[in-house]
């Protein structure tokens, strides 16, 4: 089920995440321009709307179009959007989210049906018009049947969000948003869920909380720290080295291995959540963009210029909660992770020496060429680990092999070697079956980069 969930998260994220620098320009020009903004400015603040409604959405129905259905999904998709972006007043980040997917679906559909009857010399009139036709007709249908549906389930949601918004039950959402971000849910969470409703009140206001309800580093900043306070053993010594990552290097995901480690952590950050949200509720805090990778230098940037002390404020009583609500818990529940590993090492050595096999995948590591290091989006800690990992062989000696980052829904055929998180192993084995994995639990003092990078080292 978490598997599941995963995959349709990342299907989700998958259309926003490789368009978040169009967001990003968006939020530049809307922060720099509006009436409220830096550099007032009517003839370029124009551009505003037009970007929201027509650029951005397009730009995330060719993207769950192409994911589909390859280039020919991608542009079918684009112009059955149209239809929803015509018939709403409002961005249509879920009509683009369902016309993309599903045209290019019907499109490779009608594809197959027709494969092998085309005769020769007509092929691409063929593909032509069918894509032509077959997208006027799903545009037609979108702009009368499609967008009054989507219309009206943004009207559900936003009266849904409403009512926690005035009755200041939004920090509620912290109990479901921290938990979730912790199974590898946070880019689907915050881009394929809260960003489409923060740009629709961005549009409005010039600003949404919904912007920093998941991006917020206060939380995971404060674990970080209370484990640089309160931690024992390789967990400790690495959390200073997370903290910078993290909070300045925006890669949310460096924090999630220790509260795996100490799962009732899971009540500190929904703690800190919950403060921060309550913080930016009370005193108008909110974003003009999305703040994506969620770095505090990111967050400060999408800062509307009167909005500084309320984000400042949510970020540091977040960080203060979650690390006052950690550190009991630490030490408390907290566990020697040198003890603990030392303690499996003798475990090893005593089942070896009983000549029975450890349950573990073998690597056959002679002539290794391409390494493939995975993450949910293969943009943050994915990049991260394969810098590390890349340094490591480089120093060995084994600079010529590849080392690459990638989504774990698409790792590359040509990997031989994956290494990935432990928590999306099973996605990393069902993206590529082919490849043996190398299953890690911390990004920064993962024991088994120097175990990979020896192994490569004695079959080279």
């Amino acid at each position: 089920m978490k598997e599941k969930v995963q995959v349709f998260g990342r299907f989700l994220s998958g259309m926003v995440m490789p368009n978040i620098g169009a967001f990003i320009a968006w939020g530049i020009i809307t922060a720099l321009f509006i009436p409220t903004g830096w550099l007032p400015n009517e003839k370029l603040a124009a551009l505003v709307t037009p970007m929201a409604t027509t650029l951005l959405t397009l730009l995330i129905a060719y993207t769950g179009g192409k994911v589909v259905a390859g280039h020919r999904g991608g542009v079918i998709g684009a112009i059955a959007t149209m239809g929803v972006i015509v018939g709403a007043d409002v961005p249509m980040f879920l009509g683009a989210m369902i016309m993309g997917p599903l045209s290019a679906w019907l499109l490779k559909k009608f594809d197959k049906v027709i494969e092998g009857k085309v005769k020769a010399g007509f092929e691409m009139l063929v593909n032509n018009f069918s894509l032509g036709i077959l997208g006027a007709i799903l545009a037609i249908l979108a702009l009368l049947g499609i967008a009054p549906v989507v219309t009206q389930l943004n009207n559900i949601m936003q009266a849904g969000v409403g009512f926690f918004v005035d009755h200041g039950l939004l920090p509620l959402a912290s109990i479901f948003i921290e938990p979730a971000k912790v199974l590898f849910l946070n880019n689907a969470v915050n881009h394929g869920i809260l960003s489409p409703m923060g740009m629709e009140q961005s549009k409005q206001i010039g600003k949404s909380i919904f912007f920093l309800l998941e991006a917020n580093p206060g939380p995971g900043l404060g674990i970080l720290l209370a484990y640089c306070i309160a931690g024992k053993g390789s967990a400790k010594s690495s959390a200073p080295g997370a903290i910078i990552i993290h909070f300045l290097g925006g890669i949310h995901e460096i924090y999630f291995p220790y509260i795996l480690m100490n799962p009732t952590l899971l009540l500190a950050v929904i703690a800190g959540g919950a403060s921060g949200i309550f913080t930016l509720n009370l005193l108008g805090g909110g974003l003009v963009a999305p703040a994506s990778p969620g770095s505090i230098f990111a967050v400060l940037a999408m800062t509307p210029k009167t909005g500084y002390i309320p984000v400042i404020l949510g970020v540091l009583v977040a960080t203060a909660v979650s690390c006052v609500v950690a550190v009991p818990l630490l030490k408390i529940f907290g566990k020697d992770e040198d003890m603990e590993a030392a303690k499996q090492m003798v475990q090893d050595m005593k089942t070896a020496s009983k000549g029975i096999k450890k349950d573990t995948v073998s690597i056959d590591t002679t002539n290794v060429k391409n390494i493939v290091f995975a993450c949910d989006a293969g943009m943050g800690s994915s990049a991260m680990g394969a810098t590390v990992l890349r340094k490591k062989l480089a120093a060995a000696g084994l600079g010529h092999i590849n080392v690459v980052h990638s989504p774990v829904s698409s790792i590359p055929e040509d990997a031989e070697i994956v290494v990935t998180h432990a928590e999306l192993g099973e996605r990393a084995a069902h993206s590529n079956p082919k490849a043996k994995l190398v299953l890690i639990k911390n990004f920064l003092s993962a024991p088994e980069y120097d175990m990979l990078v020896e192994e490569l080292k004695q079959n080279k």
